[in-house]
């Protein structure tokens, strides 16, 4: 679903849905786009530290990289949480959203103007986010008579996790903190791992001293055996229908012909997918790699099948007859070939 078809559906789904719901679209990836999962090795340091520290720098650096749909969050996230006790500001008559609204505002920065003083500029701006419990304790939410209440007075304040569904642990020693890198549908995803594992390098210079990134998941060796495994599989093909021909047949020029028809068979499969713009993946190497048996047995019954109609043409053929010869040969296993590929 393209972008602006995806945007014209959310705006007639968001009519159907209650006041207050607003949809969004989802990345951009599809259900294997989980292409690179990585983990932060930091000592010293806790897990609350190491999820921020993944959520506000690591995670946006890496969402730049070209070809990448998404960098989720996996790990303990740290939350400032405040309990309410209902009857004290049924005492104090404090309704509960004027505690929100209190809470939400004085949790920001703002900005000021700029002003001229003895020919030097100054900008003033206010620093607002919380950054212990205390701050949240001492904002005031309301007046009880002339005495100022602050949260603290109609609720307890502590610091604690969010709500989970699971933990990221790594090879059962303990819990770490970490991302998972999804690709874009469509992209190539070695060299989208490839540009991932150079960003990673960037942004390892301004991680804190002793933390430092661990990978635990990378498709691109996957990949890189997947291709080994084609390559391997050709030559055994190759090395093996050339014994056999040879063995059989004592024609070296027909275990060439097999030889040639080979890598050029794969080399077409590839330009194919070129040509269409599919992206090669390990579904479509097992493919080739599956169909390089069928590929050596239909090339042994079309050779040996030419080989037999030549050696027993009367006489010594021309080329322009023996080419006839081949074809004739190729026409009669033809169609049965043909139906073997399919």
């Amino acid at each position: 679903m393209g972008t602006h078809t995806g945007t014209e559906r959310l705006n007639y789904a968001q009519r159907q849905l209650p006041p207050g719901a607003v949809p969004t679209l989802g990345p951009d990836g599809t259900g294997v786009g989980h292409i690179f999962w990585y983990h932060l090795d930091a000592q010293g340091m806790d897990l609350g530290e190491q999820r921020a520290l993944q959520d506000w720098y690591v995670k946006f650096a890496l969402q730049t990289v070209p070809g990448v749909s998404e960098v989720a969050s996996g790990g303990f996230g740290k939350q400032y949480q405040v309990t309410i006790d209902p009857y004290k500001l049924n005492y104090f008559n404090i309704p509960l959203m004027d505690v929100l609204n209190a809470i939400r505002r004085n949790n920001n920065d703002v900005g000021g103007r700029k002003f001229e003083m003895s020919d030097m500029a100054y900008i003033v701006r206010g620093l607002g986010y919380i950054q212990k419990t205390s701050d949240i304790e001492n904002i005031p939410v309301g007046n009880y008579g002339s005495v100022p209440i602050r949260v603290k007075d109609v609720a307890t304040v502590q610091m604690g996790g969010e709500g989970r569904l699971g933990i990221f642990d790594m090879d059962g020693r303990g819990e770490v903190v970490g991302g998972i890198v999804v690709m874009r549908y469509g992209e190539n995803a070695n060299n989208v791992i490839e540009a991932v594992k150079r960003k990673m390098t960037e942004v390892e210079k301004g991680l804190p001293a002793g933390v430092k990134f661990q990978v635990s998941y990378d498709r691109s060796e996957l990949i890189k055996a997947a291709v080994i495994s084609v390559k391997g599989t050709l030559i055994e093909e190759m090395i093996a229908v050339s014994l056999i021909v040879l063995i059989f047949l004592f024609h070296w020029r027909s275990a060439l012909v097999i030889l040639i028809q080979l890598p050029i068979s794969v080399a077409i499969g590839f330009i194919l997918l070129e040509a269409f713009g599919i992206s090669s993946n390990i579904m479509s190497l097992t493919g080739i790699a599956l169909a390089i048996g069928v590929v050596v047995d239909d090339g042994i019954v079309m050779v040996e099948n030419a080989y037999r109609h030549l050696s027993e043409a009367p006489g010594k053929p021309g080329f322009a007859e023996r080419l006839a010869i081949i074809a004739k040969s190729c026409k009669q296993v033809g169609p049965g070939v043909f139906s073997l590929l399919s």
